[in-house]
């Protein structure tokens, strides 16, 4: 096990403040562990820890008994009790019994959830302006080196960075398998059951459709008429909806079209991404033969996992991977596995020259006999970017 510090650095602001700390993200990416460290750091004997997927706390997944057994443990102790809850969402009213409990007595919150929806709606009304969210993501490229040196780049394409596999050894047939449970737990709890789904094939064509298309603008339209073709009559909203059901899931990240020196976001089709591209490998199959496409999933998480806005740009015609946003400044990259046909460098290097302003410009290349710069933008290797080198 590694110390997620990227993490802790950001929530121990926070440690001991009036705010209640929610970590969110896919199921088993790695926030019950997280959960545990933040725990373990504080080393408080005052407190009181409960996941409520262990189906031995099952009777508290009702706001009140939950409320009423965290009351009783607190009892009339004046230090401040520190309170983790991990999987919330499994408690029935759980907004109302959390609220209850901040007002009630001296005490410091965290809570996990497998469900972007875990923000909104009731939370917001009870505890408007007292919570704060991190989105916890697969172990980046950097924390796989950290938990598993031998294993090269390649290993990393091809399994993701689900935390568990790292006890698996990453043998094939077992983490495909891992994978594949994963994928499933996801679809039946976080989605099929959060949002009353009823025709699961249906969703589980679609999930199919956009993890194959990874990378590569479609519409809801364009699904519909895929599935028509298939035989299977489904309205553009319909798909619409599920497909919000897994991005509420963290399955799927969608990012937004801009017209960059426009300085606007565009109504075209953004593109989809997987939580984890071990998930494609797992679902879809042929990652290391869709080299490219991965790697650029690679890099669009690593963005978002840097605490970047991520959007995929327009210039004109021409196409820039991913624009990233941050305090004010901005970062632009294209993505290329190998970089070393003049048409490419050319190519790749295009788009970013045409983008009329200052701020850093990257081409990121896994291979490839193109060293240096082009016209003062850097070529940067994938793998030294993505352990921080660059």
């Amino acid at each position: 096990m590694i110390i997620r510090e990227t993490y802790l650095s950001r929530i121990r602001p926070f440690i001991g403040k009036d705010i209640i700390k929610v970590l969110t993200g896919l199921r088993r990416s790695g926030k019950s562990v997280l959960l545990e460290q933040i725990r373990d750091e504080i080393n408080s004997p005052q407190t009181v820890f409960l996941n409520f997927e262990d189906l031995g706390n099952r009777h508290l997944c009702e706001h009140g008994v939950f409320h009423d057994f965290v009351c009783d443990k607190i009892g009339s102790c004046k230090e401040r009790f520190h309170l983790f809850f991990d999987e919330i969402q499994e408690v029935r009213g759980w907004e109302k019994a959390v609220n209850s409990l901040r007002v009630k007595f001296n005490v410091d919150i965290y809570i996990t959830g497998s469900n972007s929806r875990l923000l909104s709606g009731e939370l917001a009304t009870y505890i408007a302006g007292r919570y704060v969210s991190f989105t916890v993501y697969p172990f980046s490229f950097a924390e796989f080196k950290a938990v598993s040196p031998g294993r090269t780049f390649d290993d990393y394409a091809k399994h993701g960075g689900m935390p568990f596999l790292a006890s698996m050894g990453f043998e094939s047939e077992i983490s495909r398998k891992y994978l594949q449970d994963i994928f499933n737990s996801v679809v039946l709890k976080d989605i099929v059951k959060r949002n009353n789904i009823r025709d699961v094939d249906l969703l589980e064509r679609i999930i199919t459709y956009a993890l194959a298309n990874v990378g590569r603008s479609f519409s809801a339209t364009s699904i519909s008429k895929f599935l028509k073709a298939e035989r299977r009559a489904v309205a553009p909203e319909t798909i619409l909806n599920y497909l919000k059901a897994c991005e509420d899931a963290f399955l799927l990240y969608r990012l937004k079209s801009q017209d960059i020196n426009g300085k606007k976001m565009l109504k075209v089709s953004g593109k989809y991404y997987a939580a984890d591209h071990g998930l494609l490998e797992a679902v879809v199959g042929g990652n290391l033969k869709n080299a490219e496409i991965i790697l650029e999933n690679i890099v669009g998480l690593e963005l978002l996992r840097r605490g970047f806005k991520v959007s995929v740009g327009r210039v004109g015609e021409k196409e820039v991977d991913f624009v990233g946003e941050k305090d004010g400044d901005k970062l632009y990259i294209q993505v290329c596995y190998l970089l070393s046909e003049e048409s490419t460098i050319n190519r790749e290097f295009a788009s970013l020259l045409e983008i009329k302003d200052n701020y850093p410009k990257y081409v990121l290349y896994r291979e490839g006999a193109f060293k240096g710069n082009y016209e003062g933008i850097p070529a940067v290797a994938v793998e030294d970017w993505l352990i921080g080198k660059a």
